[in-house]
């Protein structure tokens, strides 16, 4: 447990170390898995889902999962296929690997629970995650520019958005 509490306080801190080390350990899927579910309860907690109910904050730890497995996908279609540089070789697992713990930064969303404070703690946490997911990306696909990992993520991101807005139209959404 120790050693996953620091991987997630090294992930958080953006170091770069972190990621290049769950890139390579093919057992730290699930460890990675958990950060993405702790994010989307920090998430739920911290946010309208309070109100809504446990239903809510399930539902919304499950789009979360999906969210990040569609992003990581399309991060690694992208950065391989479309963006590779001369020394980018990477796997699927190793985008969710990685990706996984750049969702580390949002176990602060939960301080939204803080009357007035939830719209900054959101704001602050999003772009936090956003500069791990960068790290997360520019180490799995061993970029040597932080421009081109983030322009994969952004790239990926619209997809992936994309993507859950159309199953949210032809699903009817999420329901509250």
């Amino acid at each position: 447990m120790a050693d996953f509490s620091n991987r997630i306080l090294r992930a958080a801190k953006l170091d770069a170390s972190l990621y290049e080390e769950v890139e390579s350990d093919k057992t730290a899927l699930g460890q990675a898995t958990m950060v993405v579910i702790l994010s989307s309860i920090a998430a739920g907690i911290g946010g309208a889902a309070v109100r809504l109910g446990i239903g809510w904050i399930i539902a919304s730890t499950i789009v979360s999962l999906l969210a990040w497995y569609v992003w990581a996908y399309l991060t690694y279609l992208i950065g391989t296929r479309m963006f590779p540089e001369p020394a980018t070789e990477a796997d699927l697992g190793q985008l969710l690997r990685t990706t996984g713990f750049s969702s580390a930064p949002g176990l602060i969303q939960v301080l939204g629970i803080i009357p007035g404070l939830s719209n900054l703690v959101f704001l602050v946490a999003w772009v936090w995650m956003l500069a791990a997911m960068v790290i997360a990306v520019r180490q799995a696909l061993d970029y040597s520019s932080t421009a081109r990992a983030l322009g994969v993520c952004v790239i990926g991101w619209l997809a992936q958005t994309a993507i859950l807005l159309l199953f949210f139209v032809i699903t009817g959404g999420p329901q509250a």
